[in-house]
């Protein structure tokens, strides 16, 4: 007989009755634990392994009252507003039996039980228990996503150039399977929507997708926010948290910009994913988690790897399967396409019919992208917003004046400067900060940047 996987906790200064009462529940439930002195029951009950408690009504001999047992019912509640309570007592009294209700307990039961009677009391307890953490974690699942979702996200296309052709066929390979993905490609390539496809295509795609974003993840919270914590680990911890682990459970944790980690938390990351459990931050619990891993960067992690700057061993664990998303400037077959699937998105949004005039596609074509995909969606909605007439032309693209095309082999020294996309790309950062008087948020939106990954461009360039 399988057995219920609820913990059970009896709370009774009469042994002999917890005796027999463990002896006959542990056959029907996963573990069942026995107190005789309820002033223990804090140690207990921190543990996180009890999801039922049996509470006794009365610990002094002569008292009958019940005032004992409201007393540690109300304890109960402060501790774990989410345990389920049994009160029992010898005691036939009606009030009494309305009066631990109206308090909290989930249900009364009279000494001696049926046995039929206990287990089918018990039965609803954990059916309430469960439904309970159920909701909890939607509700923590729910604000989750919210906090992560920037924007309208891109949808996944199939594109005709031979580059993508390669990572759409990897995806529909190993998509299905609960292989670790990294994704690797510059900043707009996609790599989010590439690893929701993934989770699209896989067996858990009926479950949650996760996405943390560990470059814009401060090392003081990394803990807490992938692993959880228990109510007063710290000074903000006023209730238990579920991390992003759990929160993923059955489903998929992407965990993006894996190369922005720093060397001393990939270790504690190693670990959890080596073992498949984690430990909430102020818990000595380990929890075992069951998720399938996505990771990405933009960021060279072998030559991290080289440098010491990368764990290998993290990065072994991490890329079973490894694709590169090729950039914009290298499938411009593709961009016909995608301008499209960005018009239509738009029209839809704004309620307009706009379609796009011949020299905006070839203006489309000719430019770099150096913001990529992103890039590109940012420069049709501002183009579908900004256009006057029926058709978008050139001009409504307002592409930056700096940017070099696209096509064309480089000039010599004689012919001119040659074409060097770290100097072009330094140009375009310097002329959209010009552009908004440093605003850092507006330029990165014209950009098709995140601000964390103008932030870091700046640092690199020195501006």
């Amino acid at each position: 007989m399988k057995k219920i996987p609820a913990g059970i906790l009896i709370v009774d200064d009469d042994l002999d009755i917890l005796v027999s009462a463990r002896l006959f529940l542990k056959q029907h439930f996963q573990s069942v634990a026995i107190c005789q002195d309820p002033r223990e029951l804090h140690g207990i009950v921190t543990q996180g392994e009890t999801d039922i408690v049996m509470l006794d009504m009365n610990y002094r001999k002569g008292t009958n009252d019940g005032k004992e047992g409201l007393y540690w019912l109300k304890f109960l509640q402060e501790t774990d507003p989410t345990l389920i309570v049994v009160l029992m007592t010898a005691f036939g009294d009606v009030e009494l039996a309305v009066e631990s209700l109206k308090s909290g307990a989930t249900d009364f039961i009279l000494k001696p039980w049926s046995n039929e009677k206990l287990l089918a009391t018990l039965n609803a307890g954990w059916k309430l228990r469960s439904a309970s953490k159920k909701l909890q974690k939607a509700e923590q699942v729910t604000e989750s996503l919210q906090n992560d979702l920037m924007g309208t996200p891109m949808q996944m296309s199939n594109g005709h150039s031979a580059a993508m052709s390669d990572v759409l066929n990897t995806i529909r390979k190993a998509g299905p399977t609960d292989a670790n993905f990294l994704i690797l490609g510059e900043n707009g390539t996609g790599k989010q929507v590439t690893a929701m496809e993934i989770h699209r295509l896989s067996t858990r795609s009926k479950e949650v997708f996760i996405h943390v974003d560990l470059g814009a993840l401060h090392s003081n919270l990394f803990e807490s926010e992938l692993f959880g914590h228990a109510k007063g680990a710290f000074t903000d911890a006023r209730e238990d948290k579920a991390g992003r682990f759990e929160l993923a459970e059955g489903g998929t944790l992407f965990l993006d910009e894996i190369g922005n980690l720093p060397l001393h938390l990939q270790s504690k990351l190693l670990h959890a994913l080596q073992n498949r459990t984690i430990s909430r931050v102020g818990e000595n619990r380990s929890r075992k988690v069951n998720i399938r891993l996505i990771c990405a960067t933009n960021m060279p992690l072998y030559e991290m790897v080289r440098e010491g700057t990368f764990r290998e061993d993290l990065l072994f664990r991490i890329n079973t399967v490894e694709l590169t998303l090729p950039p914009l400037r290298e499938r411009t077959e593709d961009i016909p396409q995608l301008a499209e699937q960005f018009l239509h998105q738009f029209n839809t949004k704004y309620r307009k019919n706009l379609s796009l005039r011949k020299d905006a596609r070839e203006a489309l074509l000719r430019y770099p992208w150096p913001g990529n995909i992103r890039e590109l969606q940012h420069v049709v909605e501002r183009a579908v917003i900004m256009a006057e007439e029926d058709e978008i032309r050139e001009a409504d693209l307002h592409l930056s004046k700096t940017a070099v095309p696209s096509t064309g082999a480089a000039q010599t020294a004689a012919g001119g400067a040659a074409l060097d996309l770290s100097a072009m790309e330094q140009q375009l950062i310097k002329t959209a900060l010009e552009k908004h008087k440093g605003n850092i948020s507006k330029a990165a939106n014209e950009l098709g940047l995140t601000r964390a990954a103008l932030y870091r461009r700046m640092e690199k360039f020195g501006l």
